[in-house]
């Protein structure tokens, strides 16, 4: 089942694996009444308006975990959804080292209605979905998936893959060593974000008050710059998702 919103993609919602995919930042789509925010073409297709390559890491982690996928329509520079309403990051006036004209002088009715159109309808939609499967008895996992880019403020990344929690670490920290155990790839927790940086939003609002297991994965987007590589990466790091999430559960058999 496919359903869409102007503010929202959900790709699969009835696919039946534990975990729910989320990509916030999917899309750079600059949509009327927003239009390009007075923007260069350059800057509207670099980082600062999307995440390249999440969106095609995850589908196909979605495909591979048979689980759903929820993902935003727009860039996040009209609304980043990784954020509250008051953050000055959810409509910000600058990003790295760009002004973002179009976010200059918003009024507190523009921020309510960025709110009201994108924020409010893709969070209600996450929260039904995760809402409908707890109905149905179907354990359910938060994953959110996003990329980062190599240099940032001109300082190169030397981190592949940041593996980022919310309150609990738990499931962070299973994927950290399965990452490590199992791939080549410069994995870290809590970098090049953590908590502490406001990007946990979506996981303190939507999985921690549920109890859900939950952690945000960073790929560096070099790692995942064309379709064939977004495919690897999915057939890389699904299965140590499934062995973080059978760790979880066999420590979590042991507790009870």
């Amino acid at each position: 089942m496919n359903s869409a919103h102007a503010a929202v993609e959900i790709e699969g919602a009835d696919r039946p694996g534990e975990v729910v995919l989320v990509c916030e930042h999917a899309s750079n789509v600059f949509p009327a009444p927003w239009g390009d925010l007075g923007l260069t073409p350059d800057q509207r297709e670099a980082h600062i308006a999307w995440d390249p390559g999440a969106l095609g890491l995850a589908r196909g982690l979605a495909a591979k975990l048979h689980a759903p996928l929820v993902a935003a329509r727009q860039s996040r520079l009209i609304y980043d959804l990784n954020r509250p309403p008051h953050h000055p990051g959810a409509m910000p006036v600058t990003s790295e080292i760009h002004d973002i004209p179009g976010n200059a002088e918003l009024s507190p009715e523009d921020r309510s209605a960025r709110t009201e159109a994108l924020y409010l309808p893709f969070h209600a939609a996450l929260r039904g979905l995760i809402a409908e499967r707890l109905a149905r008895g179907r354990p359910t996992t938060l994953v959110t998936v996003h990329s980062f880019t190599p240099i940032w403020f001109g300082k190169p990344r030397a981190v592949e893959l940041g593996v980022i929690h919310d309150a609990d670490p738990s499931l962070a920290q299973a994927v950290l060593d399965e990452a490590r155990r199992v791939t080549e790839l410069d994995a870290r927790l809590n970098e090049p974000y953590s908590g502490a940086d406001g990007v946990c939003h979506t996981l303190a609002l939507q999985a921690t008050p549920m109890g859900l297991p939950n952690v945000m994965l960073e790929l560096r987007n070099d790692l995942i710059a064309d379709p064939a590589a977004q495919e690897a990466m999915a057939a890389t790091l699904a299965p140590v998702l499934q062995a973080a999430l059978s760790q979880i559960a066999a420590n979590n058999g042991e507790a009870a």
